[in-house]
């Protein structure tokens, strides 16, 4: 990227005020005074909160309008949330591709803001057309118009592709606007995420709360229309800091990096029968880290030689001469730099982490579903006639993460701090793994409650009444919904530090999307779950999933995501036990 301005012109800033690898908006080198931080860290965080706002005002009650509005079935309006949150995590794979080969996260921000924005437009309509279906809390037999079903789904998923492109650049836009090199600043960073996340939850409070009850009790069309008007707004907000944002510099020559670690896999495969210690002898040790030394094998010219050996010898002349093959980087005639294969290690090196916290995911999955159906059985009443809405109760994940994120950031930091001596007191995983073990145990206290709420309805003789209210407190449900928020003050926020941090700079818009695309695949697989169990269980007319609740088995689906939650709390253990930092981290 070509900078403007020259040494002595008075628009060229001094170069100890500068930040490397930034720019200003008019492609100069940024100025550390008077761009970035968090005077710029504010507008990309307001964005933020309005489009969580958004998706939070969707989801929380999605399952009562498919089982109501639309008709649809208990267990089928679960599996289409599931199957809709999961492509709304997996498309952000798709749209850190466009932002860090294409478009860039400025960029790539205003135009999924302006998907996002069409979308809920959209939905607002199709919410606004007649229904036979009107009771959202009840089971009745009634039939939806097809086009309202076709136009509800076609902007329900266009919301999800303003996601893709939405949530992976955000987030690395806004840490872009601390420089990591700089001491102050790296602090700042590290307490970004932590307030990242509480600032968001804001967002998710209202709409869990004030949304759900507009939806309910007033209208539909009106609890997707405000969501519209705020996503509006904050774009608006979001442009009025142009002026201030550190936009990252990259290096115009080199390829995309999807391309670049495309090439890197396929170099290694191609070169795949040369023996690992033909070539090592080749390979600086101080260039290269000595984990997944198979892609190494980048680093060769096709035939497995350097040009200077004319191309006369192949791999298998090697083996039967002992000859070491010489390694080149790509501009002497390998196929891949040393900066491309460690590159590619990077992202590689993170799988063992992504795979083993899709337990988690899948559990995360539940809250916005099950939790939810349960809570219109019980007695929602808190005096004076008032009934909350059900998908209310999830405000309180995000209530405990507000309350929460002060005590680690301020509390529990500065303690572990002290013992262990490392700047952020745990190290990134340490804090992952605590909160996935705090999401086995919301699972376990997930089930013990069902199997109450199951046990009060055969007491007072309501299995065969659908449409019964318990004379069961919904405040059973609060302290599932409260661990779940601890767990993601340690397992969510540490996930996306974790993935912004260990891979390359120009790679933060996929690193970030790695992390969105773990709850993306776990709800697919929540969907997955749920199908198959739904077909194992309904023959003898006993589902887990009724429609009846009070003769489902909820508690049996509980128990199970325990177990796939200790399975996975395992694996990550022995993985996370082993794994390397980048040696850019300071953990």
């Amino acid at each position: 990227m070509t900078m403007a301005g020259t040494p002595g012109d008075p628009e060229t800033p001094l170069l100890e005020d500068t930040v490397d690898g930034s720019a200003d908006h008019k492609g100069r080198p940024a100025r550390r005074s008077t761009t970035g931080r968090w005077r710029s860290a504010y507008f990309i965080i307001s964005v933020e909160v309005a489009e969580r706002f958004a998706f939070y005002g969707i989801q929380a009650n999605l399952i009562n309008y498919l089982t109501g509005r639309l008709g649809m079935s208990m267990a089928g309006a679960a599996e289409n949330v599931n199957r809709w949150t999961g492509a709304g995590g997996l498309l952000p794979l798709v749209g850190a591709f466009v932002a860090d080969s294409y478009l860039g996260r400025y960029l790539g921000i205003v135009f999924a803001s302006l998907l996002y924005i069409l979308g809920l437009g959209l939905l607002t309509l199709s919410a606004l057309l007649p229904s036979d279906c009107q009771n959202s809390n009840q089971i009745t037999s009634c039939s939806t118009p097809q086009l309202q079903i076709i136009l509800f789904f076609f902007s329900l998923y266009l919301v999800a592709a303003g996601q893709g492109g939405h949530k992976p650049c955000t987030q690395a836009f806004g840490a872009d606007q601390f420089d990591g090199q700089n001491s102050e600043e790296f602090k700042a960073k590290s307490s970004f995420f932590n307030w990242w996340y509480f600032g968001i939850n804001f967002g998710i409070i209202i709409a869990y709360t004030v949304l759900s009850y507009i939806q309910e009790n007033l209208s539909w069309g009106l609890g997707f229309g405000i969501p519209c008007i705020v996503m509006t707004v904050a774009l608006l907000i979001f442009l009025l800091g142009t002026r201030t944002y550190r936009y990252s510099v990259t290096n115009d020559e080199r390829k995309s990096p999807f391309v670049r670690i495309g090439k890197v896999f396929i170099a290694a495969a191609k070169n795949w029968r040369t023996m690992p210690s033909s070539f090592d002898k080749g390979i600086p040790n101080h260039q290269v880290s000595q984990q997944f030394k198979c892609l190494n094998k980048a680093l060769l010219t096709p035939d497995g030689f350097s040009q200077e050996n004319g191309g006369q010898c192949t791999i298998d002349d090697v083996e039967e001469a002992k000859v070491v093959p010489r390694v080149f980087p790509k501009e002497n005639g390998g196929q891949c730099t040393i900066d491309d294969v460690e590159e590619a290690k990077a992202v590689l090196r993170l799988f063992p982490i992504w795979a083993t916290c899709l337990g988690y995911a899948i559990v995360f999955a539940q809250s916005s579903t099950f939790f939810t159906k349960q809570g219109v059985t019980m007695d929602r009443s808190i005096g004076w006639g008032i009934d909350i809405p059900a998908a209310s109760l999830q405000a309180f994940i995000p209530l405990s993460i507000i309350l929460f994120v002060p005590i680690y950031d301020r509390i529990l930091v500065p303690t572990a701090k002290a013992l262990t001596g490392k700047p952020s007191g745990i190290t990134m995983l340490q804090r992952i793994g605590t909160g996935l073990f705090i999401s086995a145990i919301s699972m376990v206290l997930a089930a013990l409650v069902e199997m109450k709420r199951l046990k009060t309805a055969q007491e007072y003789g309501m299995v065969d009444i659908p449409d019964a209210i318990l004379p069961m407190s919904v405040w059973w449900l609060l302290p599932q919904y409260i661990l779940f928020g601890v767990s993601q003050v340690f397992t969510m926020i540490g996930l996306q530090e974790f993935f912004y941090d260990q891979v390359p700079t120009e790679l933060r818009s996929l690193g970030i999307a790695l992390y969105l695309c773990i709850f993306g695949v776990g709800s697919f697989l929540s969907s997955l779950l749920i199908s198959a169990i739904e077909k194992a269980t309904d023959g003898d007319g006993h589902s887990w999933f009724s429609d009846n609740l009070n003769q489902a088995h909820l508690d049996y689906f509980y128990w199970v995501l325990a177990g796939v939650s200790a399975v996975g709390l395992s694996l990550y253990l022995y993985f996370a036990k082993s794994y390397i930092y980048s040696k850019r981290s300071t953990l």
